[in-house]
């Protein structure tokens, strides 16, 4: 592992595009060369509502709204979100992304990753508005 590394997450390849319209992923972890963290940037379309949620064993996480607003469902509460607010979520906690009507941009910052992964997808169990 060298003393350092610097990456561009605009630069990285969409993980997530054609899979899912409406969402780009980039996933920078591999290109970190990093041992514990895991950096992530998520563009959702304007209006976009993740119909997956997921969570993980052991991984905690938080996110950053860099442009935009939205709403995180967490556990079945959804929290409304705006630029420059930081979510942490604990490992075992369920969430999803909605996007406000200008889209949403989000940082995924990731602690150490499990061997083989740790995170499940399960149904986005929004409340009725």
């Amino acid at each position: 592992m060298t003393a350092f590394t610097q990456i561009n997450l605009l630069e990285i390849e969409d993980s997530v595009g054609g899979r899912v319209d409406g969402i780009e992923g980039r996933f920078g972890r591999k290109h970190l060369d990093s041992r514990d963290l895991g950096i992530s940037h998520f563009r959702y379309a304007p209006n976009f509502r993740s119909e997956n949620a997921h969570k993980h064993r052991e991984q905690e996480e938080a996110y950053v709204v860099v442009v935009g607003s939205g709403r995180l469902l967490v556990d079945g509460e959804v929290i409304e979100l705006r630029q420059w607010d930081v979510v942490r979520v604990a490992p075992e906690t369920v969430r999803a992304f909605e996007a406000g009507p200008d889209g949403l941009e989000v940082i995924a910052v990731g602690g150490p990753k499990p061997e083989g992964g740790d995170g499940s997808v399960e149904p986005a169990e929004w409340p009725a508005s």
